[in-house]
């Protein structure tokens, strides 16, 4: 039986997400959605892994052969331990090869199987979590971006946010990384995603 692995932080998971995992199925047996885990990241995700996980569960749960699992630390050190045959990464345009191929390398190095890039399909290639995650803050439907067990979690997670004592102006910087810097820092509402590499060889904002 041939698996592979399809990681990522999932913060949150989108539809172009859940296409490259179907998809994925086509060429493997089991596809595992593995969400990223990193401790030192865990205050710049808006939801918490274990909240990832059962939305990835939720959103995939009609899909034969897809299954979702926290990926705890390296991804090559997951990849060996579940035996995992390919890594799997969606591309949307040039970019995102150019930041993936390096990435390929790296995990290869590292003892992680060969990885294999599918293409986005054109209606989910504008997809990014960092730009629902923009768009749901402004309070816009992101219905159209996500599966719904997201957009309720989203709706629900930017509610309980804008109550806080503490949240002040909600078009104060949010908290997440700055991306295209790739250090920890405040981005204001509106600005354009970069990319960020993170530790544990992930990046949010690909499809």
């Amino acid at each position: 039986m041939s698996l592979a692995v399809y990681p990522g932080s999932f913060d949150p998971l989108t539809l172009g997400h859940v296409d490259i995992a179907a998809r994925a199925t086509t060429l493997f047996d089991v596809v595992v959605i593995g969400i990223a885990h990193n401790a030192a990241k865990a205050g710049h995700y808006l939801l918490d892994a274990e909240e990832r996980l059962a939305l990835a569960r939720a959103s995939t749960s009609h899909l034969p052969g897809v299954e979702a699992d926290i990926v705890p630390g390296l991804l090559a050190d997951y990849c060996r331990g579940r035996g995992a045959n390919a890594i799997i990464k969606g591309l949307r345009n040039g970019g995102d090869l150019d930041a993936e191929a390096p990435m390929a390398l790296l995990n290869r190095d590292l003892g992680a199987p060969e990885t294999v890039f599918l293409t986005a399909s054109p209606i989910h290639a504008h997809i990014s979590s960092s730009l629902v995650k923009d768009v749901a803050g402004y309070g816009r439907d992101v219905s159209a971006l996500v599966p719904p067990a997201v957009r309720r979690a989203l709706e629900e997670r930017l509610a309980a946010e804008a109550l806080r004592p503490d949240r002040g102006d909600t078009r104060q910087p949010e908290r997440q990384y700055d991306r295209r810097s790739g250090a920890p820092g405040p981005v204001l509402p509106g600005t354009q995603p970069g990319r960020f590499v993170g530790a544990d060889h992930t990046r949010e904002d690909l499809p």
